[in-house]
């Protein structure tokens, strides 16, 4: 990945850092995770062979690794920042994270940037060294973020078809609910505010205004459904108070007449938490799946109210290389606008302009860069084609398995070594036990001398056989390492040739695209193996033309 000076071992002040996937949050153990234990031995384990000086630990336990809002992360982020340390170890890459933009930025810019060392154990990746491994670890963490997507999809479809039962998978019901202590997924009338509910919707009924019942709610020091809930709905509320929004939302809500009404959000990607508005179209509503509130003609009354207006948002589906163009002069955006023009094929296109020009034109914050989306778009994909298959052509993939596989079989036979060593030993101690055994049985020495010397052999012998046992467990890993990487051949071209692209494929290649005032192209690439490129648009409509 890049290169620096190998210092002394006791040169590096080690960070080490473990993450348990969100996924195994629920598994029961007496303290911390097995999964966690396992991962803090070994990296024990290594930085004392290596010699280096461990500083800190950091462990995320239960956090996902699709994005870095991480407490240990961030926490470690400091203390790199601060100079605490100077190399973060971890088992694998895919604890590091499972976003590959995000894990790509820290392994190829943020720790070089900051001087700091980062090895991955097991994916035998050290970023202060030239190896083989390091060549292919952009792509293991690109096959590490596609698997977080497969899971999600895999979770995604087992709620969806928990919402079409009409099981409710929330994590709060709405005020006037509880769940059933007997069936989670089912709803009952919480009785401590199901009847502020149904006042709240008798009183609407009768014609009293909004603005009337929340007076009323706040008169009576009735508890809002934010503090009711313990949360707040925004940090501005910080006391108890109704206000017209709310009862507004609750007048709203259809689950109050007994239907479960679920999928009216969702999350913007696997990797985001932000949520976005679905259109009706897309929510899943089951009738009469638990107790009403307030009957559907009362609810479709208030509903009808000439002052009840309903909102939707209609999101379009992005351009391939949308949000990747960037002006080179002020370092925004380009849109990328949808236009009607009766000269154009259907009476539409697209067209791409700096939006900080767009917005006061009259003002030059900036220069204009509108030309045509489509042609533009054509013509920078195959660019990006001729880099990959130039890229392709010249990787001797093979090669770089065997390279990989012929490490991991140097390591196994390091291991294997160093298990006949250990074994030795244990057999060299229990001689010791049985010699000691004899001379407590002669008198040579006491029963308290013996109680204790046997005790720290026995000491010795059990951490001689755990270090068997994860030697042992360390060979099975590479016999599955070597697997995975003769899958990675295929994996490598599939993902390169481009045949068909999507957006999420052209970002995890693509950087940015720089377009300046004389409509010069620059593509930069996030592997640092492909070569980033420039062309000229006028070139592109040249070509076109002809």
């Amino acid at each position: 990945m890049y290169s620096n000076i190998i210092q002394a071992p006791s040169f590096y002040k080690v960070g080490l850092y473990i993450r348990l996937s969100e996924s195994d949050e629920d598994k029961a153990y007496e303290s911390e995770s097995e999964s966690i234990i396992n991962q803090r031995n070994l990296l024990l384990d290594y930085v004392k062979s290596c010699g280096f000086t461990l500083v800190k630990e950091y462990v995320d336990d239960g956090f996902t690794g699709t994005n870095f809002d991480r407490p240990a992360f961030q926490e470690m982020i400091k203390d790199i920042e601060s100079g605490l340390i100077n190399c973060v170890i971890t088992k694998d890459l895919s604890r590091l994270g499972r976003d590959y933009i995000q894990c790509g930025y820290y392994v190829e810019q943020y720790f070089p940037q900051n001087k700091i060392r980062y090895i991955s154990i097991l994916d035998q990746v050290d970023t202060f060294l030239e190896t083989a491994n390091n060549d292919i670890a952009p792509f293991k963490a690109l096959f590490n973020d596609m698997t977080s997507k497969d899971t999600s999809k895999k979770i995604r479809s087992i709620l969806k078809n928990k919402k079409e039962q009409g099981k409710f998978i929330g994590s709060k019901p709405c005020y006037g609910y509880m769940r059933d202590t007997l069936d989670k997924g089912h709803l009952i009338p919480d009785p401590e505010v199901a009847p502020i509910v149904k006042k709240i919707f008798n009183m609407a009924y009768s014609g009293i205004g909004v603005s009337d019942i929340v007076g009323y709610l706040n008169d009576n020091h009735i508890l809002s459904p934010s503090m009711y809930k313990n949360t707040k709905s925004s940090s501005r509320q910080k006391v108890n108070v109704w206000t017209i929004s709310s009862v507004n939302k609750l007048l709203k809500n259809r689950m109050y007449t007994g239907d479960m009404v679920q999928n009216v959000q969702t999350k913007l990607s696997y990797k985001s938490q932000k949520k976005i508005a679905l259109e009706k179209e897309f929510w899943i509503i089951v009738e009469d799946t638990h107790e009403p509130l307030v009957s559907k003609v009362i609810f479709d009354a208030i509903q009808n109210a000439p002052s009840r207006t309903r909102v939707t948002h209609c999101n379009r589906e992005k351009r391939l290389l949308e949000n990747l163009l960037v002006c080179k002069e002020c370092g925004n955006s380009l849109s990328v606008l949808y236009r009607k023009n009766k000269n154009y094929k259907d009476g539409k296109y697209w067209s791409v302009n700096c939006n900080k020009y767009a917005r006061d034109p009259r003002r030059h914050l900036c220069y204009p860069h509108f030309f045509p989306y489509d042609k533009l778009e054509e013509k920078i994909m195959e660019a990006i084609k001729n880099t990959c298959q130039k890229y392709l052509n010249s990787l001797n993939i093979k090669e770089l398995s065997e390279k990989v596989i012929s490490s991991r079989l140097t390591t196994k036979n390091e291991k294997l070594k160093e298990r006949e060593k250990l074994v030795q030993e244990i057999e060299e101690l229990k001689r010791k036990l049985d010699s000691l055994y004899d001379d407590k049985f002669s008198g040579i020495i006491s029963v308290e001398s013996y109680t204790r010397l046997s005790s720290q052999t026995e000491k010795q012998i059990s951490a001689l056989n755990l270090r068997v046992y994860e030697i042992d467990n360390e060979d099975k890993q590479i016999k599955e390492d070597a697997k995975e990487i003769i899958k990675y051949e295929d994996q490598i071209k599939s993902l390169l040739n481009l045949d068909n692209p999507n957006r999420e494929l052209i970002k995890t290649l693509v950087k940015e695209i720089y377009i300046d005032k004389d409509k010069n192209i620059e593509i930069k690439y996030r592997f640092k193996v492909l070569d980033d490129i420039k062309i000229n648009y006028e070139e592109i409509k040249t070509k076109i033309e002809r």
